[in-house]
């Protein structure tokens, strides 16, 4: 006879099993419907073109097509808070990038660095001082020079407070004694546009980000914050030939929030790493001067949890931590 107890543990066990079974199910089916790639800033800038060549070249990798979402503001606060906040179903997913590790240093946002799991990293850039063609500054050094002398005059652009072309500017001031004054856009697209536009007079964004630019003659990159000058740039010299030891960059890549099912995540692991193989998507990046970096998900995590000690320190120094 089965007694209340048991027939209650049957009846969790049925309900679990049918849980279970509801999931591997969704998982199985999935995806259903179109899914949306959250892209915490601006049309334009590196992020926003990572994501949309990753979308084009990922037809062929997935039953449904993948719709960018451009959700700019607070330095990338609001895209990626809707990202961790999102359904656990793996219809809205996201364009991380390294300011999921800053930000709740600045305690500026609710989520963790660990609110969210890496899918892969997609891409990987340097920061780099650029100015005008016409600005007085033809070299590093000159630029440098001037900005130890007039702490706190040279208005320089990013892509939002407590992102990393922010921090980038912040921690080059650290490194060479001297203040600048720090101007947040909602992107590196429109912090480009106030450069071109003479109002301010550098904008810390990536070189893929001016390139366009610089090409056509309107601006100049003076140094790279890298370990080694890029091959798209090699007249460019890195700020350590300066003498100024820093460097300091962001990567790009695709997560979800950590309580979307394991299934479903390595359903869109298969579906990325089969993209960033894609050559169509090679060849995008390439043409955009955007670097090719991929990394799989868990080769991607430890890097990410090393960023976001790094930058808890880093941030403790210069006075951004709350």
């Amino acid at each position: 006879m089965i007694t209340y107890r048991n027939r209650l543990h049957l009846i969790a066990g049925l309900g679990g099993a049918a849980l279970f079974g509801t999931r591997a199910e969704a998982a199985a089916n999935y995806p259903r419907r179109p899914i949306e790639l959250i892209v915490p800033y601006a049309a334009g800038g590196g992020t926003d073109l990572v994501a949309r060549a990753f979308a084009e070249s990922a037809k062929p990798h997935l039953e449904r097509a993948i719709g960018v979402v451009n959700r700019p503001g607070g330095g990338g606060a609001v895209g990626l808070s809707e990202i961790m906040a999102a359904r656990p179903d793996g219809y809205k997913i996201g364009l991380g990038t390294v300011e999921l590790t800053m930000l709740p240093h600045m305690g500026l946002v609710r989520f963790k660095s660990d609110d969210f799991v890496p899918v892969a990293r997609l891409n990987a850039e340097p920061s780099a001082i650029t100015v005008k063609t016409d600005a007085p500054w033809q070299t590093l050094q000159q630029f440098l020079d001037y900005a130890k002398a007039n702490s706190g005059k040279l208005r320089v652009g990013n892509s939002g407070t407590g992102a990393i072309w922010h921090l980038a500017t912040e921690a080059l001031g650290d490194k060479i004694g001297t203040k600048f004054n720090a101007i947040p856009y909602d992107g590196a697209a429109p912090a480009v546009t106030a450069l071109l536009g003479g109002h301010i007079e550098a904008v810390a964004v990536s070189p893929a980000e001016v390139s366009a630019q610089v090409q056509a003659g309107q601006l100049r990159i003076l140094g790279v914050m890298a370990d080694e000058r890029l091959a798209d740039f090699p007249d460019v010299p890195t700020f350590k030939e300066s003498g100024t030891d820093v460097a300091i960059g962001t990567w790009r890549g695709i997560f979800v929030q950590k309580r979307v099912p394991q299934d479903v995540v390595d359903i869109l692991r298969t579906a990325a790493r089969a993209t960033a193989n894609e050559q169509s998507f090679k060849d995008t990046l390439k043409k955009l001067n955007l670097n090719w970096a991929y990394l799989d998900g868990p080769e991607f995590a430890p890097q990410v949890e090393q960023q976001n000690a790094f930058f808890g320190e880093l941030m403790k120094r210069v006075g951004l931590a709350r």
